[in-house]
């Protein structure tokens, strides 16, 4: 005990220190609060009866203030300044970063930067940032680790655990991602974009999604540059290891093909956190026309539409992110009415209507077709039966009778 107090003297745990890896890994900065309630959310129902929403904080972070204090010793992390709500940031060292490499199953030049500096301006558009990634992960508590507490505890965590569920886990979200016009994934050249999210969580039904989060300062008109830029860069062609040209995107992220005349790009999510003086409701309406080129798709005669080679974009708003999770009917897809889930707003569900129909229709009409087969087999069954039994019946004695009875008869006249 002693020599693990010598080597982490604030008495974290690897549990908790894999949290702040793995957290800071993938978010880059963070605060102890955003960290807590991404690795250990059942804290957060566990100390849900102390008096003051301070002191609530306090006991929920700080096992992971502990895990940051020691892994400051070890030249893991470092603070980076304060958010603009007074909260001390966090970020990983070069070394950090190699270690959180490992946590999250990733290669170290995929790591990206370390933040610093990242709090010298408050860091509003990080914070917006992770807590995106909170609202779409909607961490649920492990009810085994409050298995000793009491009832009215594990009923309100047992409630977090049933509602509807989020996307991936923190290994499926990376930040702060180059995506090159020119140049390459490590020297990106001029002209290119920077995703604010990636994420890849093919289980489930998310092979890949960009997220751009605007907390309401920039115009239409700058939002459509960025979605341009996008277009570009979905576009750019590279030789692959097989010698064979296929877009960059697809060099580093993998996703099912699409089918023929309906390819589309990977989609963009909008999440406008509304901090701003700009108001969504009249910049997206702005933003749809602006980029009309980039999403529009072909109309189809059976209603839906067909988007090859067009960026899927779909809007949200933070607040409603939070509220609902991606499960909820809360994403507007441009183009489109009415308000979706994110699987729907993402995918083609009129086209995938349309397909269910057009294959009904066809398993209608094969099975009519057999249905016609085999009646035909059975009357001509039917017919070389009757056949049959007509040649093999014994002969009519009647009828013979009648033919003795009348020759017979000329015999006597």
């Amino acid at each position: 005990m002693a020599g693990k107090q010598k080597t982490n003297p604030a008495g974290s745990t690897n549990s908790y220190r894999g949290d702040v890896l793995r957290v800071l890994g993938a978010l880059k900065v963070a605060t102890t609060d955003q960290i807590q309630r991404i690795g250990a959310p059942h804290l957060t129902f566990r100390h849900a009866d102390k008096p003051t929403p301070s002191k609530r904080k306090q006991a929920r972070t700080a096992s992971h203030t502990a895990a940051l204090s020691d892994m400051r010793g070890h030249g893991l992390s470092e603070n980076g300044g304060s958010a603009g709500a007074g909260d001390r940031l966090r970020n990983l060292t070069p070394k950090g970063l190699q270690a959180a490499s490992y946590e999250l199953n990733r290669p170290a030049g995929e790591m990206g930067s370390t933040a610093r500096g990242a709090g010298s301006s408050g860091a509003s558009h990080p914070m917006a940032v992770n807590e995106t990634v909170i609202a779409m992960l909607r961490p649920k508590p492990n009810m085994a680790r409050l298995a000793k507490d009491s009832a009215e505890v594990r009923a309100a965590a047992q409630a977090a655990v049933d509602s509807p569920d989020g996307i991936g886990t923190i290994a499926s979200y990376w930040t702060e991602v180059p995506l090159p016009a020119t140049g390459t994934w490590n020297a990106p050249g001029k002209g290119g974009a920077q995703a604010d999210i990636v994420l890849t969580a093919p289980q489930d039904g998310v092979p890949l999604l960009f997220i751009e989060v605007d907390n309401c300062h920039e115009t239409a008109e700058e939002l459509a540059a960025k979605l341009e830029k996008y277009a570009r860069f979905f576009k750019r062609q590279v030789k692959d290891t097989d010698g064979r040209e296929r877009p960059m995107w697809r060099t580093r992220w993998t996703v099912p093909p699409g089918r023929y005349g309906d390819t589309p790009h990977p989609p963009v999510l909008l999440v406008f956190n509304r901090i701003g003086e700009r108001n969504p409701n009249h910049t997206v309406p702005r933003l749809q026309e602006l980029t009309r080129h980039l999403w529009q798709g072909e109309r189809q005669r059976g209603g839906h539409h067909l988007y090859d080679g067009k960026i899927p974009i779909v809007a949200v708003g933070l607040n409603q992110l939070r509220a609902h999770g991606p499960a909820g009917p809360v994403f507007a897809r441009f183009g489109r009415s009415g308000p979706q889930t994110l699987l729907e707003a993402i995918g083609n569900p009129r086209r995938e209507a349309a397909d269910a129909r057009e294959e009904a229709e066809a398993e209608a009409r094969r099975a009519e077709h057999q249905a016609q087969m085999r009646r035909a087999a059975q009357e001509h069954d039917a017919k070389k039966a009757a056949e049959a039994a007509r040649e093999a019946a014994p002969p009519d004695f009647k009828i013979l009778d009648s033919v003795k009875l009348s020759w017979t008869s000329r015999a006597g006249q």
